[in-house]
Formats: structure tokens, sequence, C-alpha cells
């Protein structure tokens, strides 16, 4: 009977060990899979359209492969309606960033910001049949009660966490524009990018193939809002 449960126990111990290998060689054999953070850049442009400076953002971005979102002031849509209609065309995003890009006029009241909105809301629509459910406020900063109202009326406010200088650096060349850029963006996974594209913003469209660039080597994916 001794002998029997010593068998049994062995026999036992056996079939473990060989269990124990078994998975052992297979735990070994299987990869380790690392998951990396996705990395992911928004090009925004504000103040345009204007006819020269967008019009070469857009043939860089064509080239490129690359879309972006455009913040539109209404009243510089007119004599560059095909401007407008281009960036629709060519799969970017059109968000509204006010009617007249004057301070006094915008934030006034709630209700000459609400017709600010509507007012420029409505050149992207009758001029592309494109109706925009963004929103960049002209200036930034935090502005409570017109918050609450672009939530009503369905927009979606677009901020930035970096900037290329072009509004911030006087007379920045192009150089300069793509090192704030980089800079600024530092080692976000998320990140949005200022820039402008009116009329006085050469600069801007010089800079844009190398910031497109640094980006693509750095393994960010190109989104728009």
């Amino acid at each position: 009977m001794q002998k029997r449960w010593v068998t049994a126990v062995i026999f036992c111990l056996a079939v473990i060990l060989m269990l124990a290998a078994h998975l052992s060689g297979r735990n070994m054999a299987t990869p380790a899979f690392t998951f990396a953070e996705e990395k992911e850049i928004y090009l925004t442009f504000d103040d345009g359209p204007s006819t020269k400076v967008t019009g070469r953002i857009l043939d860089t971005l064509k080239e490129k492969g690359v879309k972006a979102t455009f913040f539109i002031v209404g009243d510089r849509v007119y004599g560059r309606e095909e401007v407008l209609r281009r960036i629709v065309a060519e799969g970017h995003t059109v968000g509204v960033h006010s009617a007249s890009h004057r301070y006094d006029v915008i934030y006034g009241s709630d209700e000459a910001f609400r017709k600010d909105v509507t007012a420029c809301a409505g050149v992207i629509e009758r001029c592309t049949g494109v109706f925009p459910h963004v929103y960049r406020f002209p200036g930034g900063g935090r502005h409570p009660s017109k918050e609450s109202i672009l939530k009503d009326l369905g927009y979606e406010i677009v901020w930035w966490n970096a900037v290329c200088g072009d509004e911030e650096i006087p007379h920045a060349d192009a150089e300069t524009l793509v090192k704030t850029a980089i800079s600024t963006a530092g080692e976000k996974a998320r990140v949005v990018l200022l820039l402008h594209d009116s009329a006085y913003r050469a600069a801007t469209a010089d800079a844009l193939p190398d910031i497109i660039d640094h980006f693509l080597e750095n393994h960010y994916t190109f989104k728009v809002f």
C-alpha cells in the first residue's frame, strides 16, 4: 500500500514538473508587447483667409498630405471666397474665429458675442455649404459667459498648447518660428499648435514645411477638429 502511495506521489511530481517546463517554455517564446502612447498634432490657423499666404499654406499641406483646421474671420472672406472653398474642398476643417476680430465689438456684451458668432458662421455656410462646429476665441483667454453661449450653440471650443511665435515674436523669421513650434510643443503627446495665415504672415508659410517634417519625423499623427 505504501509502495503504491510513493509511486503515485512520484508520478504527480513528474507531471507537475513537465507542466511547469512546458509553461515556462511558452512564456519565453511569447514576445513582450509594449504599447507606445499615440502622439498627435493639430495644426490650427487663425485670422484668415488671405489670398497668398493661405494659398501657400494649402499648397504645402497638399504636398505633405496633411490636414489642418482654419479659424475664419468673416469680413476677410469677401473677395477670397475661392480660397475658403478650397480649404473645404481639400478636406480641411473650418471654424469660427469672429466676424470682425474687433475685441470691443465681439466682447461688448453676450448679445453682441452671439451675433458675432452667428454672422461669421453664416458667411462660412453661404460660401462653402458647410456649417462650422468649432470655435476659437480671438485673443484667447477665458470667457465663462461666452463659453456657455457657445455650448448652447453646439460649438466645440478649441484652445492651444503650443505656438509657432508668429503672433508673440515681432518680425520672427521662418527659422525662429520652426524652433518656437518645436520648443513649445516639447514632449506633449497631444499638440494643438497655433499659427496664423493672415496676409502678413509670409514667414509662417515659409516655416510650415519644416514644422510638418519635424513632427512627421517624430511619429506624430496629424489630425483635425
